[in-house]
């Protein structure tokens, strides 16, 4: 009986080292799992502690940022001050300027009016004197602001070269030119212009191959006779005008006639 007590005891016994055994690894599962969560926790907790730090790091840089263009604009805006009030200066000083440049602009222009109405009193009193010159002549007369020549009175047909008589006849112009210019202040920039003109009618010779040379030399021969009578060269200009200028555009001798001209002008330079 004994034995058979001892034998019940130790299954008794065996039974709770069993049960306790089990319970014992149950227990070390559950301390290894809340491990496990615990090392996840601490590996968030590190994680979150370096995302925290990040962030301050970034949040650092952002308000230096922030500092620097803060300085940057209270800079632009300084500069845009100083701009503004060069350019008020500017602005000032340039509608100063516009009056000033209106005023000297009315100045010259009245300046420039009173110029050519004075030019124009010296030209008018030329024509005078040419009329008492010349007299009524049919193939000298005078044509607006011009003086007019027949091309017959000064040049034989087809030449440019003035003889004899045609200088006698361009004397007293020139002389009566002479005479006027001695009274026209200096600061009147006025020339005698001469324009040389032909009829349409070609021409064509080793000397003149057309009528642009023709008309050009004759005017040139009038200012080479001008300056030889004493003339300026300064004050005396030559242009040729070929058929392009008619006054008669008919076809006609009488026509082509008034169309060979030398015109003389006292006008600006």
């Amino acid at each position: 009986d004994t034995a058979a007590a001892l034998r019940d005891r130790s299954k008794e016994l065996e039974a709770q080292l069993a049960s306790e055994q089990e319970k014992t690894s149950l227990k070390q599962k559950e301390i290894d799992a809340r491990d496990v969560r615990l090392s996840g926790l601490q590996s968030r907790v590190v994680g979150a502690e370096q995302a925290l730090t990040a962030e301050k790091e970034i949040s650092r840089q952002a308000l230096a940022r922030v500092d620097e263009l803060n300085a940057q604009i209270a800079t632009l805006r300084d500069q845009l001050s100083r701009i503004a009030a060069a350019l008020d200066a500017s602005e000032a000083k340039v509608k100063d300027q516009q009056g000033q440049i209106v005023e000297l602009g009315k100045r010259l222009n009245l300046a420039l009016v009173n110029k050519v109405e004075e030019l124009a009193r010296y030209r008018s009193e030329f024509f005078g004197r040419l009329r008492e010159i010349l007299g009524d002549r049919a193939d000298i007369r005078i044509v607006g602001d011009r003086f007019v020549f027949q091309s017959e009175v000064l040049f034989a047909p087809g030449s440019a070269e003035l003889g004899d008589d045609a200088k006698k006849q361009l004397a007293p112009v020139i002389g009566a030119l002479k005479e006027i210019a001695a009274k026209i202040p200096p600061d009147i920039n006025w020339i005698l212009r001469v324009d040389g003109h032909t009829d349409h009618r070609p021409i064509s010779s080793p000397q003149f191959p057309s009528n642009w040379e023709l008309s050009t030399a004759r005017a040139i021969s009038v200012v080479r006779f001008a300056i030889d009578e004493g003339v300026p060269a300064t004050r005396l200009a030559a242009a040729g005008f070929a058929d392009r200028q008619p006054l008669d555009a008919r076809n006609t001798e009488d026509a082509y006639r008034r169309n060979r001209r030398i015109e003389l002008k006292l006008t600006e330079r």
